[in-house]
């Protein structure tokens, strides 16, 4: 058998992190979380806080941001013999295409998780409140397609009952305070639709975007619906055998010509976020230039990768073993990317949604 390169190999991107730096919970305000900040070039790491993010990016840097705004897409229901049910909605708001009935009651076709005892079988109706859900195709690793019946505002259903989906790391249930706390705060509310947040985005206060601005950074927006795949793990040991998720991205107009003229001018561009990374290069690598983008991407950034948009990324510690420590690894190194984060472990960093950040620059 042919030995797995190193840089291909799953078991390359572990790292041991005592489960006591897996944050549960969110820094007691927003701005008081620690700041990795990784030079590529020297591999110089530095211990900083992120209120300081103004001064360690370049006065004349472009930073693209994620303005996806988390739904509360957990419901908990009931089958029709009573057992409880559970359903994780998967398509994004937006993309939900309902027909109305003649009595004024709406259905539509989407995608989501189910979790139910016994099944659900295809066919089967389940209830949540005042909305139905018939079970139409059972897929792997528990998605289903389904078929939801309401009336009124389908987001409203959700807005009313739903639970925040906190990843499954956060070994809580959701609380009252995790529909604020978990959203960035330039999250936009006709974005609705992630079932994660971009969580590097979570450090940012208003205080810290004047400073931005004040610095003379500029900001521009994308969209990238956080899918299930943020949760799903890279099960290849040759992670070359990898397939992603599909989520839907967009890239406005106004974005495209940001980009463009930051590139032109050779003034860099600051992802923050992994998902605004997949975004930015999804864009480039579908439509071979930087230009308005809207779709569904599956792109896995790894090894062998040249990024053609993003130059520096604001990050948060990533689970070992996932496709995004592997997409960090592929901008600073995979070597570099280790031993900064067994440097973290060190230090006493926060990992994962609720943690600290890291900034590779």
């Amino acid at each position: 058998m042919t030995a797995i390169p190193q840089e291909f190999n799953l078991q390359s991107y572990d790292f041991d992190l005592p489960e006591s730096q897996i944050a549960q919970d969110p820094a007691e305000n927003r701005g008081a979380s620690r700041l990795l900040v990784l030079d590529r070039a020297t591999g110089e790491l530095r211990d900083c806080m992120f209120s300081d993010i103004a001064t360690l990016l370049p006065r004349d840097a472009l930073m693209v941001v994620n303005n996806t705004r988390v739904l509360p897409a957990r419901l908990i229901g009931r089958k029709e013999s009573g057992g409880k049910a559970e359903f994780l909605l998967l398509t994004p708001m937006s993309l939900i295409e309902a027909e109305a009935g003649p009595d004024g009651r709406k259905t539509a076709v989407a995608e989501g998780l189910l979790k139910a005892s016994k099944g659900p079988r295809p066919g089967e109706t389940l209830h949540f409140q005042d909305l139905e859900l018939v079970v139409l195709e059972k897929g792997e690793f528990g998605r289903s397609r389904v078929r939801l019946g309401w009336r009124g505002e389908l987001a409203d259903h959700f807005l009313q009952q739903g639970h925040i989906p906190l990843p499954p790391y956060i070994h809580r249930e959701d609380r009252a305070e995790d529909r604020d706390r978990y959203q960035t705060v330039y999250s936009r509310e006709d974005k609705l639709g992630s079932v994660a947040a971009p969580t590097a985005g979570l450090h940012f206060t208003p205080a810290i975007m004047a400073a931005l601005a004040e610095q003379g950074v500029s900001m521009a927006e994308v969209t990238l619906y956080v899918g299930y795949g943020t949760f799903s793990p890279v099960r290849c040991e040759d992670i070359r055998e990898h397939v992603m998720h599909a989520e839907y991205a967009e890239v406005p107009e106004a974005t495209a010509q940001a980009v463009a003229r930051a590139k032109a001018e050779g003034r860099p561009v600051v992802a923050v976020g992994t998902t605004t990374t997949r975004t930015l290069e999804s864009m480039a690598s579908i439509l071979g230039e930087i230009g308005p983008f809207r779709g569904w991407t599956d792109i896995f950034i790894r090894p062998g990768y040249r990024f053609k948009v993003v130059d520096q990324l604001i990050t948060n510690f990533h689970l070992p073993r996932s496709s995004l420590i592997i997409m960090v690894s592929t901008l600073a190194g995979r070597r570099q990317i280790i031993d900064a984060y067994n440097h973290a472990v060190r230090q006493g960093f926060r990992f994962f949604s609720y943690g600290d950040a890291m900034l590779i620059r």
